[in-house]
């Protein structure tokens, strides 16, 4: 069973940046797509970001010029550079593997698609 552990949140100041890592292991076939989804206090979880195995990537409105997706299948690790970083993106940030499904689907950014969940790191940018 899929593995997946984030690291890299911490208290930021607006307009600070901050690294998102997340280790994945466990995996007997690696997952065709891995993303990065966020939850606030009394909001449903949505989703950020997500990367397929062959690069593409699907970004939030709200994030897209400001975030970056990126892999390193050597590593199996799964990164998220968020810099511009405002007040509404403080959230718990969760790391997910989806293996299978098509991109058209997946690209949708649906949790409901993502088998795999990490714990989650916290994310808090003051004013």
């Amino acid at each position: 069973q899929a593995q997946l552990v984030e690291s890299g949140g911490g208290s930021v100041q607006a307009g600070g940046s901050l690294r998102l890592s997340c280790a994945i292991s466990g995996y007997t076939f690696r997952p065709y797509c891995l993303g990065w989804f966020r939850q606030a206090p009394g909001n449903e979880r949505e989703g950020v970001a997500v990367i397929n195995s062959a690069g593409f990537t699907s970004y939030a409105d709200s994030v897209k010029g400001r975030f970056t997706i990126s892999q390193d299948n050597a590593k199996n690790t799964l990164y998220l550079q968020m810099n511009s970083l405002k007040p509404e993106d403080t959230a718990m940030y969760y790391c997910a593997a989806a293996f299978s499904g098509s991109w058209a689907s997946l690209g949708r950014r649906r949790p409901t698609d993502f088998a795999a969940w990490g714990q989650g790191t916290q994310v808090t940018v003051s004013s």
